[in-house]
């Protein structure tokens, strides 16, 4: 972008102009905040809010008081936009209202966990309908900024703001990066399997949370009554009736499949796997989040692709006009996107944006791999929809699991290649030929239950109360320059330190201790984010976890008191919280 300030607000102003015009932003539709856009492209607000009044004046937008900017109803041949005097119509007033809720939840005014007034008290007070103040509500609800409670009204998310800043949005990367990073990941997966340590490592959820007994009994009770049937090669595809259960609730999402659409695979990994190598081949490069899980980089290095770190805000995920310039520019052979709560920022893409990015992924034949393994845990009202349901498969390769939110062990996972089926048939034959009959048995018998969505209802509120706990304990504990993420859903935490913090430091010092977290620069093929780390909250939450989260605070607040001071102060580990 032109860094002569004179230009750069035009440039913004340009930018939002052509996302009207092709229908991105609709008539009524409320535009980002400017802090929002700020954060998300790297430029001063003040540049963003020139932009929107120049929009303003031209009357492509109109302000609200106290509600921001809203984009203005088309222009009638021949006849001059109305400015300020536009009607936004009925059905964007709870926009509006939302916004101001908002506003009243980061001033404080409506802190975490407060009762909001009733539905009919802000109908009165606004002089607006019930039904509007309900639609604001259940669009506040849907993004993670209310819990709606039966029989008592709507509150504050507890995940809703916090004491600490968001983490910074990456930068850009210009150049593709070889990936080497094996010999980091084991070492940290050694120590994370390891049950003495303070399990703050691993992101896989503690066999206490899961409460897969129900499932252990269909596993126990078709291996008792058909287990020579079962003791088999399956089809390669996998079992009918569990590609059935995954078709059937994909509908949920919007999403028609036909069983046949669906290849049943050894976990997510091997899903992810058959992806890459059925698109790309040893050299080629993939477009991947920064900061990205680091399994996924394990594998880039394995199958000797490159990565290619786009600039990532934590809670909006990819920049996608910062894609649009790598493309111009870059080879990429595909783009590896997590669809919903990234690992490990917990960012969430919306909707709007996942459309763009296709777009922009269809114009130039890119295809985009995505991974939806936490998708199922959304602390929202509705499940976020995955790309494939907003492009119906068109360019777009579909991975998941159940190992994020039923069954690690179980290695259940199922890929839906679409126009790539075939290469990827070749590979799943070439791979593994088959996945393991019994369990997938089992699964699908506990799925055709229902039993699958009353677990998964309390799974979510208690990963959300770990995430809660685990947020507030950092903000309690750790150094007060520590930004923190918050995520809507998953069980990650991603933790900043200032510049200079060395996690790999805290990461020996914190095994000694008996504790364990992933250190932020395995989450990058560059090694970047040393400054970083990652928490997982998927333990049942304990004091035995929550001195582990105090004591790591007061090591990274040690390491940056010596940084300052150029002196180590001597403390025995007795004395740290």
């Amino acid at each position: 972008m032109n860094t002569d300030p004179t230009f750069r607000y035009e440039q913004v102003a340009q930018l939002f102009s052509r996302k009207i015009d092709k229908g991105v932003l609709a008539p009524g539709a409320r535009m980002p905040t400017v802090r929002a856009v700020s954060q998300q492209r790297g430029i001063s607000a003040s540049t963003v809010l020139q932009a929107y009044r120049k929009l303003r004046d031209r009357g492509v937008l109109v302000s609200r008081p106290r509600a921001g900017f809203f984009v203005g109803s088309p222009q009638v041949p021949g006849k001059p936009r109305a400015g300020n005097a536009i009607e936004v119509p009925a059905s964007h007033r709870y926009e509006q209202l939302a916004t101001l809720i908002v506003g009243m939840i980061d001033k404080g005014t409506f802190s975490a966990g407060m009762r909001l007034p009733s539905v009919r008290a802000l109908s009165q007070e606004h002089g607006i309908s019930i039904s509007t103040v309900l639609q604001a509500y259940r669009w506040l609800e849907d993004r993670g900024v209310l819990v709606a409670r039966p029989k008592s009204g709507f509150y504050v998310a507890a995940t809703h703001g916090g004491a600490l800043a968001l983490p910074s949005r990456s930068r850009m990367r210009s150049r593709a990066s070889t990936v080497s990073i094996s010999g980091a990941v084991a070492t940290l997966l050694e120590h994370a399997s390891n049950s003495t340590l303070v399990p703050l490592g691993c992101a896989v959820p503690d066999p206490a949370l899961l409460q897969s007994h129900r499932l252990d009994l269909a596993l126990a009770r078709a291996a008792r009554q058909q287990g020579a049937r079962y003791n088999v090669y399956g089809s390669p595809r996998g079992d009918l009736r569990l590609r059935s259960e995954i078709s059937r609730r994909a509908l949920r999402i919007g999403h028609a499949l036909s069983p046949d659409d669906v290849v049943i695979t050894c976990g997510c990994t091997e899903a992810v796997t058959l992806a890459l190598t059925a698109v790309a081949r040893p050299g080629d490069t993939i477009a991947v989040e920064s900061p990205t899980y680091f399994g996924l980089l394990h594998t880039l290095e394995v199958l000797g692709l490159k990565a290619l770190e786009l600039p990532t805000d934590p809670t909006y995920g990819v920049n996608v006009d910062a894609l649009a310039k790598l493309l111009e520019t870059e080879p990429v052979a595909a783009c590896m996107l997590s669809s919903s709560f990234s690992n490990p920022l917990g960012s969430l893409m919306p909707e709007a944006q996942k459309r763009e990015l296709l777009a922009l992924l269809a114009r130039h034949a890119i295809p985009l791999i995505e991974d939806d393994v936490y998708g199922e845990i959304h602390f929202t009202r509705e499940r976020p929809k995955p790309f494939i349901a907003l492009d119906g498969g068109a360019n777009t390769i579909y991975c998941s699991s159940f190992s994020k939110s039923l069954a690690p062990g179980y290695r259940i996972g199922w890929i839906v290649p679409g126009a790539f089926a075939q290469q990827v048939m070749d590979r799943k034959l070439a791979f593994s030929l088959c996945s393991p009959v019994l369990p997938q048995v089992a699964l699908a018998d506990f799925l055709a239950s229902g039993a699958y969505d009353a677990h998964m209802r309390t799974l979510r509120r208690l990963l959300e109360d770990n995430l809660l706990r685990l947020t507030r304990t950092v903000e309690a504990s750790f150094p007060a320059e520590t930004r923190v993420s918050r995520p809507a859903g998953g069980f990650a935490l991603w933790v900043e330190l200032p510049k200079g913090f060395d996690s790999r430091a805290l990461f020996d010092e914190a095994l000694e201790d008996g504790i364990c977290f992933a250190p932020g620069d395995v989450f990058s093929a560059s090694r970047r984010f040393r400054n970083c780390l990652r928490l997982s909250a998927g333990s049942t939450w304990s004091e035995r976890i929550d001195r582990g989260v105090r004591r790591l605070g007061a090591l990274a607040g040690l390491q940056l008191s010596t940084q300052a001071t150029g002196k180590r102060t001597l403390v025995n580990v007795s004395d740290l919280p």
